[in-house]
């Protein structure tokens, strides 16, 4: 099991790692892989900011069934 967070961020999982000063973000597919995300974490964030900052991000993608951005692991 990977230590990094990962996030269902409204349906979507996404891990996030710190490679030194900065964060990268993946899109994790239904098989499992990983894909880099294309977006960026600025460094600043602290990792008990995430979810809160993905949320702030991707709020435009909240449906009724898929409202919230949570940690699940």
């Amino acid at each position: 099991m990977s230590p990094h967070p990962r996030f269902n961020v409204f349906g979507r999982i996404v891990e996030v790692q710190r490679q030194g000063a900065q964060w990268q973000s993946f899109l994790i597919g239904a098989d499992g892989k990983r894909a880099p995300a294309g977006w960026v974490v600025p460094d600043f964030i602290e990792v008990d900011e995430l979810a809160q900052y993905l949320a702030d991000l991707f709020h435009e993608s909240a449906m009724p069934h898929n409202g919230e951005v949570h940690r699940i692991r």
